[in-house]
């Protein structure tokens, strides 16, 4: 499959600058951060390239996170275009931007929040076939939020061979406690089937250990019947490569799983780029 990429160049970018005609000042948009992080953190994250495949319902909301945190490069990545159902979930998903590519989206957003960000973006389906079109070296991360193994399975094992930090989000379909979600070590989950399958294949391949999240809750058995079945009523908008009729599986979801989900994932990368934890309880 043919990537499509679409890079938006970087201004030159001032830390401590606002954009209103330059004026310098010690208050900017992460200012709050920096009381948390501190100044030389914040330079840091400005600095640094994660990869995001997969902008969906936890996707979206890893880059938004990372976005308002300081991150200052992006490289995002998905085939998929806005559906009407991808309302309930998704915070790029408005009745004005269904039928658009969720990577441009998610581009022009991050754009808003921060206009000097640089945003690399991929309208494919990351795959084993077109994987050469990627530059692992060139991520300071990796964010692992698609729903397939094949895919999964290439990513983190393109960030293994690069070096480069991974974190892959295990199944949060058909679950409703937010509270359940967890950061683990693939070879500790438990419930989860997806992270099961995910275990055996990288345990094939000599995969030590991997970040994950995960969920320790008991999914839930979706209430499908032909009046609500994306399979007898496709919405998918013209032009949608993998359309949910073609899908083995399709499961519910709400708002709070899959966004809690991303904000936890884009929380880990922070900590882990900055060196920061406060684990400490109280």
């Amino acid at each position: 499959m043919l990537c499509v990429k679409h890079v938006a160049s970087r201004e030159s970018r001032c830390y401590n600058e606002h954009c209103n005609g330059g004026n310098k000042s010690m208050l900017n948009q992460f200012s709050r951060t920096e009381l948390l992080l501190g100044r030389e953190a914040l330079e840091h994250l400005e600095k640094t390239h994660v990869a995001i495949f997969g902008i969906g319902g936890v996707g979206g909301y890893v880059a938004e996170a990372l976005v308002r945190s300081g991150v200052g490069s992006f490289t995002l990545v998905d085939d998929d275009k806005i559906c009407l159902t991808n309302l309930n979930r998704q915070i790029i998903a408005t009745r004005q931007t269904i039928g658009k590519y969720k990577t441009e989206v998610m581009k022009e957003r991050i754009l808003s929040i921060n206009p000097q960000a640089q945003v690399n973006v991929y309208n494919c389906f990351f795959l084993p076939e077109n994987a050469g079109d990627f530059d692992f070296t060139s991520y300071d991360y990796v964010v692992d939020a698609v729903d397939t193994v094949t895919a999964k399975l290439q990513i983190i094992m393109q960030a293994k061979e690069a070096g480069v930090p991974v974190i892959s989000c295990m199944g949060v379909g058909n679950k409703l406690n937010p509270t359940e979600l967890c950061i683990e070590d693939i070879y500790k989950t438990s419930v989860c089937p997806l992270a099961k399958v995910m275990r055996r294949e990288l345990k094939k391949r000599g995969v030590k250990k991997l970040k994950v999240l995960y969920s320790r809750e008991e999914a839930m058995k979706p209430v499908e019947d032909t009046q609500n079945s994306c399979r007898t009523h496709c919405v998918c908008p013209p032009g949608t490569q993998r359309t949910c009729t073609v899908r083995r599986a399709i499961p519910g979801s709400t708002s709070f799983v899959p966004s809690a989900a991303g904000l936890i994932i884009a929380s880990e990368v922070v900590k882990d780029l900055t060196g920061i934890r406060h684990d400490k309880k109280g």
